[in-house]
């Protein structure tokens, strides 16, 4: 495209940058303080006691990369206010304080940006549309610059997300152009930054093997082995070894590797998240409670044997499970590897190109989200983020798109629970939902319907379920003693539309009329 057609992609990142502008005054949860704190701990401290340093209850855990970013950052940090770098300044939050960490978020977000650009110059060539609001590559930078999710968790909420899924989007563009070792770079660099991405390694593992390593595919699908190229392989090989060398070898050094390790990967806190994510441990969880309360009322279950937090204490950290079995750590690792490997066999045996590794990067992240230990809710971003691309090119990605996006972005509304902060995710929850479904149904208007009635009564359902949580249980006397019926009700809600979406994509990738025959990439 020549310059002056990006016109309107400059009015967008503009326009949205404006409104993350708008929203620092808002409410900060607790990761305000976790990366004050690693701001502070980065500055202060010497290498060798940064994945030690416990003044606060808010450790560092992640990989050294965002380590270094977060030095970085301490070094722009003291010259708004240097008590914020203050080990011992718990929770503080002056307003240079909070101006500085809202800045950081904004202006890191331009690698996002660039990144949204690079992803819409993939599917530029797909589509040509005369109206310029139909294009495939306007409605997918709208999806992914404005996308709902990603706005509450990073711009209210606050997290540094925006980056790191530039980082994974210009690795997605890099590999979808063909330039492969660009891509693996950028997605080791990624994992050193969060590990959270080791949800999607397997789909950049497979592909990356088979079509720049070992074999091609034909134009009708079907699979072409030509000679293994041990140079291919090891070129990868030196790319992951030397990032990892890079961000590791220090501590490996210092023989401190162990404790890095233990703090990444903190295995004791629990298989749920402070409040469930929408996954299948979600049921899993309200069916166990379900049976006790059945059990405790026909004198199934002995009441002094059943812990009080698993009977009343709701959506805890840790506990075990009454009835069900209790699921170890193991039980999940199993799981997960059992439900993304079907996805992993088809993007080898049948390749559809750049767009058989979205989907089975998609159904990584997905599976990954429903079934791994301690996930976080905001993880439904991982699959929702990348699945919009798939979301412009196909009718059928659409409409499962719609449900994936609105059921999981739903599941972040607890996350804003104070009073000023409920107007406004209403309101951006809308205006994306609007966009999401009128321009995605104008883009494949060829096809009769994105959503069957039994889908649109699902998520039509969404409304009153949003209205009782925040307005009629608030009134009722159960307030006090179940605090944690909302959540529980949206949790468990969100799940069961995130697992359709979910069972429909795989059956969609499974499907045989999905490996139609492609031209050669």
């Amino acid at each position: 495209m020549a310059s002056v057609g990006w016109g309107w992609f400059r009015s967008l990142a503009l326009g949205v940058s404006f409104l993350k502008f708008l929203l620092i005054p808002t409410y900060h949860s607790t990761d305000f303080e976790v990366h004050r704190n690693w701001l502070a701990i980065t500055h202060n401290l010497p290498l060798s006691r940064w994945y030690y340093e416990a003044t606060s209850e808010w450790t560092l855990d992640y990989p050294p990369f965002f380590a270094w970013f977060e030095y970085a950052l301490s070094h722009i940090a003291k010259y708004f206010d240097p008590k914020m770098l203050v080990i011992a300044n718990l929770n503080y939050t002056s307003p240079a304080t909070i101006l500085f960490q809202r800045f950081s978020v904004i202006f890191t977000d331009v690698l996002f940006i660039y990144a949204v650009r690079e992803c819409c110059r993939y599917v530029s060539p797909l589509r040509a549309s005369k109206d310029i609001l139909e294009k495939p590559t306007f409605i997918l930078a709208v999806l992914l610059m404005w996308n709902f999710g990603l706005l509450i968790v990073d711009h209210i909420h606050f997290q540094y997300n925006g980056f790191l899924f530039g980082l994974m989007l210009l690795s997605v563009a890099r590999i979808c152009q063909r330039r492969y070792l660009e891509g693996a770079l950028f997605f080791a660099v990624l994992l050193h930054f969060k590990h959270i991405y080791l949800y999607v390694a397997p789909a950049y593992g497979v592909y990356l093997l088979r079509s720049y390593c070992f074999t091609a595919s034909n134009a009708d699908g079907s699979v072409k082995w030509r000679s293994f190229s041990f140079l291919r392989v090891t070129l990868l090989g030196l790319i992951v070894c030397l990032v990892s060398a890079l961000s590791l070898g220090p501590f490996i050094v210092l023989g401190q590797l162990p404790q890095v390790i233990s703090r990444l990967f903190p295995f004791k806190r629990g298989l749920c998240h402070a409040y469930w994510a929408p996954n299948f441990w979600a049921l899993y969880s309200a069916v166990d409670k379900a049976l006790t309360v059945v059990g405790l009322k026909y004198n199934f279950l002995d009441p002094t044997k059943i812990p009080k937090a698993s009977m009343t204490g709701g959506l805890v950290q840790e506990f075990q499970h009454t009835v069900l079995p209790s699921v170890t750590p193991l039980a999940t690792l199993i799981c997960t590897f059992i439900s993304i490997l079907p996805s992993v066999f088809c993007l080898w045996f049948k390749p559809q190109g750049s767009k058989g590794f979205l989907q089975c990067l998609v159904l990584c992240a997905l599976s990954s989200f429903m079934f791994g230990w301690h996930v976080h809710e905001k993880a439904i971003l991982l699959a929702i983020l990348p699945y919009s691309l798939l979301s412009v090119q196909r009718a059928r990605d659409a409409g499962i798109y719609l449900i994936l996006t609105t059921a999981g972005h739903f599941s972040l509304f607890p996350l804003l629970f104070t009073a000023p902060e409920l107007p406004i995710k209403i309101l951006l929850m809308l205006l994306f939902s609007v966009y999401s479904f009128s321009s995605l149904r104008s883009l494949h208007r060829r096809e009769r319907r994105l959503l069957n009635w039994l889908e649109t009564i699902y998520l039509i359902q969404l409304v009153p379920l949003e209205i009782f949580c925040e307005i009629v249980f608030p009134l009722t006397p159960w307030k006090l003693r179940f605090p944690f019926v909302p959540l529980l009700l949206t949790s468990v809600y969100c799940a069961l539309g995130i697992t359709y979406a979910w069972l429909k994509l795989y059956i969609s990738v499974l499907s045989k009329r999905t490996y139609v025959r492609h031209k050669a990439e």
